[in-house]
């Protein structure tokens, strides 16, 4: 979970409770668990997305443009004290190529980074680079903490390309308020029950034997942003929230 810099192409599926039993099966043959995901467990991923006042960001990524980024604050555990580990990261896109890139600093480092421009100090070439383009990042996007999303995670690593890894989130958990990560997991569920969001991320085609278990289980590709999907929900309510206004004033 270290990596600092990579690059390689989604694909989302959303599969039902039977799809995911018989997917997860069949996979022993091919691919191997996340080392933290040994014995069939899963991992926590707990995120802070920031974007501007009027959600600017968000805004053009579902637009589908030929480029888009995003930032997010990441950790793996929810944060006990300022000298916990966390992710700043800055997710790219362009032309369906996903670049990640991610620097490891302390809660209290990156709250200080993101919040009041205090760099911090790193001796590698790679994390510094990191954090030029979050800083290039910031000074053009008015970005503040805007949505809480965490997850569920089960990951597989292909056995013959290490490239090519699966994951599937549930619980997928979401809130526009008390936006720290040391807040912890509570809000709205964005996935009906018994829904599972599976990502297929590789660097070239995805193998043969996937399609046919994919084509035989009716299991088809979908756009779907986590971020995005909470946001169309947000608008939604907040329209219906305006009409019902409207309705009660007239």
């Amino acid at each position: 979970m270290a990596i600092k810099s990579f690059k390689r192409y989604e694909k989302k599926y959303l599969l039902n409770q039977i799809q995911y039993d018989e997917l997860i099966k069949r996979l022993s043959e091919y691919m191997d668990p996340d080392e933290y995901c040994k014995d069939g467990k899963n991992y926590s991923i707990y995120n802070i997305y920031y974007d501007t006042d009027d959600n600017q960001v968000i805004r053009h990524s579902i637009s589908k443009p030929y480029y888009k980024e995003k930032l997010r604050l990441r950790s793996y555990k929810v944060p006990k004290s300022p000298n916990d580990k966390v992710f700043l990261e800055l997710k790219k896109k362009i032309g369906g190529v996903v670049n990640k890139r991610r620097v490891v600093l302390t809660l209290g480092e990156a709250y200080k980074f993101l919040e009041f421009r205090i760099r911090p100090e790193k001796s590698d070439y790679m994390s510094n680079q990191v954090l030029n383009e979050i800083e290039y990042y910031l000074d053009n996007n008015k970005v503040n903490p805007k949505v809480y999303i965490s997850y569920s995670r089960k990951a597989f690593f292909s056995k013959s390309d290490k490239n090519f890894r699966l994951t599937f989130d549930s619980k997928i958990i979401t809130r526009r308020d008390y936006l720290f990560l040391e807040s912890g997991s509570f809000g709205e569920d964005l996935l009906e029950t018994g829904q599972y969001l599976m990502e297929v991320k590789i660097l070239g085609a995805i193998p043969l034997w996937l399609v046919e278990i994919l084509s035989e289980l009716e299991i088809y590709s979908t756009k779907f942003s986590k971020y995005g999907n909470e946001y169309m929900r947000y608008c939604s309510r907040k329209n219906n929230f305006s009409e019902v206004r409207r309705e009660k004033i007239c």
